[in-house]
């Protein structure tokens, strides 16, 4: 419990809440997925499963062991340093402005093909009752803002095991999410998402760097 305890300690109050939250919501949906998804999954505002609440709530709700494991290792591995060097509070606009950013983009595309579905009505019925989960999006927009505060910080992939610049390696995931997205190739996946978390990250740091308030205060 000491290690534990430790390793929570080490972690900046915004990361560690944000990973705490997360791993409380997947056991809760793990004892009541139905009713967990059911209210706090993100579906298209025109559902009639849609909640207010759900842009928000969505960001802490994941669809397995390995959804969780990866988002929440990424949080802690990059959101550590992007904390500590922006401060809690721009970190934590900085995870639900990404987050949020990625639900706008994720449901602008949606109601594109809400769009090309009026004969469809089947295909309507599915789009209406799938449910997008996960932090992802906000996940991107942090990976985003570290590449943009150490663009030269070498990346290493555990599979496969290659290394690369913070940069290159943050633009070619995302070029892989967008040649997916585009193409559907990749399907369960929400690639508009995770393109939203990083373009709203781009920006914000961009805006914060122009404006000379990039760095803790």
């Amino acid at each position: 419990m000491a290690i534990q305890s430790n390793f929570l300690q080490q972690i900046p109050p915004v990361t560690r809440n944000i990973l705490i939250i997360n791993v409380v919501m997947f056991i809760a949906t793990l004892i009541n997925e139905n009713f967990m998804v059911g209210t706090f999954a993100m579906f298209y505002p025109a559902s009639p499963l849609f909640r207010w609440w759900q842009p928000l709530t969505h960001m802490f709700m994941h669809g397995g062991f390995w959804h969780i494991l990866f988002n929440m290792y990424t949080l802690v591995m990059f959101g550590m340093v992007v904390e500590r060097v922006l401060g809690t509070k721009k970190f934590l606009i900085l995870y639900f402005v990404t987050g949020f950013g990625a639900v706008a983009l994720h449901t602008g595309v949606e109601w594109l093909q809400v769009r090309g579905m009026a004969a469809d009505s089947m295909a309507l019925y599915d789009l209406y009752r799938t449910p997008m989960v996960g932090a992802s999006g906000a996940i991107y927009g942090v990976l985003v803002a570290f590449a943009m505060l150490y663009p030269e910080a070498r990346m290493t992939l555990i599979f496969p095991p290659v290394t690369l610049d913070a940069k290159w390696m943050v633009t070619i995931f995302i070029g892989i999410e967008l040649i997916t997205g585009i193409t559907g190739t990749q399907v369960g996946i929400a690639h508009f998402a995770h393109l939203g978390g990083a373009l709203f990250g781009f920006l914000l740091i961009l805006y914060w760097r122009k404006r000379g308030e990039l760095w803790r205060r």
